[in-house]
């Protein structure tokens, strides 16, 4: 049941973000008086499809294929290569008939369209929900981290009060990120102790971070009461429920959550945990869950004893303002995390359709589908603006340079282009998929 609820938000986000995009192209074609021929979300390889119909001079249709979607303009080098159409003399109402700059805006339609669509998600999000505010005081019982960040000088149960002399907004959220893909350079910190240290953060902090598989170094300390139990998970079988509270493991007392995460291993573990005044031991065998690279025994942890989140409700006014914030402030990330997709790492940890699914809650979550359709439109108008030949910015660099140099590219070249393009993509979309394929088959 919670893969059908996965599948269900991948297919609904994608759907909505594959129909927005096209008619984008569709819209702007349009203002311009050049016909559309097919408007499809999915494609019908080989001429296969689900559903079709025609209004005018366009084909709608839904295909079988569920590897996107696109559009057909008359008289455009694109996926279909209907080189037949090229061959004939250019009508008014063909896209190679346009002048450049209307062939420039039609062609960026669909990212544009993606980029309004994420930031009207962000202001919606942000109107409905509001904001979660976690303030240095409100994490009650500090900070876990790794020996990695031990090592420059942060200790367990640390409360960070200060990044670059700036309190922040949503401390864990914020340093992490922070950590990751900006430059910091002094984090202050109060220690249990009640004395305060300013520790200096090295500049290239966020690849050592990539290279330790670190992106989240810092975590709320919190006692090891279970918020929820996944299912079909070992500690399902084994009769754990939500409420209980963990207090040993293999006999060890344990007084916080990542101290259980620390004991769990590949052999079976004696789990103590207490329920309703009584004291209990069970045997459970952890179980290696490959997105997390560890051995699990698939359970979460309630927070709210922990820590105090404040949520902050904005005016609809107010909200333009932030989710315009939070669709910039997403775009810089991807951007800033892009870079490390071309290390060896980064190669091996691509994902495809299987990735995105894992991403989407195995319950349904309007607040989190919506967040994680927003980021998704995000990441597809940053791809799509790839100079990539058969990709919209690949179709809009070559105008561009028509532009410039006032010389036109030749239907041969662009037919060309096309074709390198696509193979490019047909690759990218192999490799991706076929991460996937190998992470579930063999790890």
């Amino acid at each position: 049941m919670e893969t059908i609820i996965k599948i269900g938000q991948l297919l609904l986000s994608l759907s909505l973000l594959i129909i927005l995009h096209e008619l984008g192209h569709f819209i702007a074609a349009r203002m311009f008086n050049t016909r559309i021929e097919k408007f499809y979300l999915f494609f019908d390889a080989w001429g296969k499809k689900l559903i079709s119909f025609k209004r005018g001079d366009t084909e709608y249709g839904i295909g079988w294929l569920p590897l996107g979607g696109y559009v057909k303009i008359s008289g455009m080098i694109d996926e279909s290569m209907d080189k037949e159409q090229m061959k004939l003399p250019p009508k008014p109402y063909e896209f190679r008939s346009k002048p450049a700059w209307q062939r420039l805006i039609i062609m960026l339609g669909g990212v544009f369209v993606n980029f309004v669509l994420a930031i009207a998600i962000y202001i919606m999000i942000v109107f409905v929900w509001g904001e979660e505010k976690i303030t240095p005081e409100g994490t009650k019982l500090g900070f876990t981290t790794t020996q990695t960040f031990e090592d420059l000088g942060f200790r367990e149960g640390d409360k960070i009060t200060h990044i670059d002399g700036k309190v922040p907004f949503n401390v864990v959220n914020e340093i992490n990120k922070f950590l990751f893909l900006k430059t910091i350079k002094t984090v202050e910190v109060l220690h249990e102790d009640g004395n305060t240290e300013k520790i200096n953060i090295p500049e290239d902090i966020g690849k050592t971070m990539w290279k330790k598989g670190e992106m989240s170094p810092f975590s709320f300390r919190k006692y090891p009461y279970i918020n929820n139990v996944l299912e079909d998970s070992p500690a399902q079988k084994a009769g754990l429920q939500k409420g209980d509270l963990i207090t040993a493991i293999n006999m060890d007392k344990v007084t916080y959550a990542h101290e259980v995460n620390k004991r769990i291993d590949s052999v079976a573990i004696d789990l103590s945990y207490s329920r309703g005044g009584k004291e209990y031991t069970i045997n459970i065998q952890p179980k290696f869950l490959e997105e997390y690279g560890k051995h699990m025994i698939g359970i979460d942890y309630n927070i709210e004893k922990s820590i105090d989140v404040e949520t902050i409700h904005y005016s609809f006014l107010e909200s333009i303002k932030h989710g315009n914030t939070k669709a910039v402030n997403s775009l810089l990330d991807y951007i800033g995390q892009f870079k490390y997709v071309f290390t060896k790492k980064g190669a091996k940890s691509v994902g495809g359709f299987i990735a995105i699914g894992k991403i989407f809650p195995a319950k349904w979550s309007w607040y989190s589908f919506w967040s994680i359709t927003a980021f998704l439109s995000v990441m597809l108008a940053f791809m799509n603006l790839l100079p990539i030949p058969a990709l919209d910015g690949g179709h809009a660099l070559f105008v561009l340079v028509e532009m410039i140099t006032g010389r036109k590219p030749s239907d041969k070249f662009l037919e060309n282009a096309q074709i390198v393009g696509f193979v490019i993509l047909m690759g990218l979309m192999l490799w991706a998929n076929g991460n996937d394929l190998y992470k579930l088959l063999f790890k």
